[in-house]
């Protein structure tokens, strides 16, 4: 029923994009990109761009439902390459690379992934689904012994995507949670990073594509490469995202 009604409410936001004298672009996008796409979209030439954000499978959960926004851009490659096998999506383009770290108020006691496994203390993660969620477990399979068992032990919140995460911290609902080194520096010295072993780190890499059916997909092109290159890419080097 969660999932009929998030495709029910986006079919009436991109239904409502139809108005207006400025052609509308409407792009998906994984919520980890928040704030940098908000601050390039404004920028694009010749179409108004509607931002739509979410976890990554919820994004492509919508489009398999038949949502069309004219561009998908997942916090992962395998969504996007699924959807590609599909039809549903034209050949993906990686364009951005992130940084999986812990996050914890600024006046924190916790100084590395063991700290996590203390008796009390409260963990938030992503749900099993979406990408954090997936490459927190990828992470927490690497620690050594039990670590990463005691860990999920202490997880009480499994979040539909990094906001959620980042809720969780801000308002005190959680002592720690995994996220992307991105999230912590939009929150503003809010949250703290700690940095994990870079031999354990996932590799955290974003694709996007042109949505099949999508109303303008030759503005969805120029989208897609805008973020390689451009004003989009430049705003994703500003909030921390690392090259592709």
């Amino acid at each position: 029923m969660r999932l009929v009604a998030a495709v029910a409410a986006a079919v009436l936001v991109l239904a409502g994009c139809g108005g207006g004298d400025e052609p509308r672009l409407v792009v998906s996008a994984a919520s980890s990109m928040t704030e940098p796409l908000g601050e390039c979209s404004s920028d694009f030439d010749g179409a108004d761009v509607r931002l739509s954000f979410a976890g990554s499978d919820e994004l492509a959960a919508q489009i398999r439902q038949g949502v069309k926004p004219d561009v998908y851009a997942a916090a992962n490659t395998k969504l996007p390459d699924a959807l590609h096998e599909e039809g549903l999506l034209s050949e993906p383009v990686e364009f951005a690379s992130n940084e999986l770290v812990i996050a914890v108020p600024p006046d924190s006691d916790v100084r590395d992934s063991g700290d996590l496994t203390r008796p009390g203390v409260k963990v938030a993660i992503g749900s099993e689904s979406v990408p954090i969620g997936s490459y927190t477990r990828e992470l927490l399979s690497r620690l050594p012994g039990d670590e990463g068992s005691r860990i999920l032990a202490n997880v009480r919140s499994n979040e539909p995507d990094v906001q959620g995460i980042v809720g969780k911290l801000t308002q005190g609902a959680a002592d720690a949670g995994f996220v992307y080194v991105t999230d912590v520096k939009a929150a503003d010295g809010r949250l703290r990073a700690v940095k994990l072993p870079a031999d354990l780190e996932p590799d955290v890499r974003y694709a996007a594509g042109v949505v099949k059916g999508a109303k303008r997909p030759d503005d969805a092109r120029e989208f897609v490469a805008g973020l390689r290159s451009g004003g989009c890419a430049r705003a994703l080097a500003k909030a921390g995202f690392g090259a592709p």
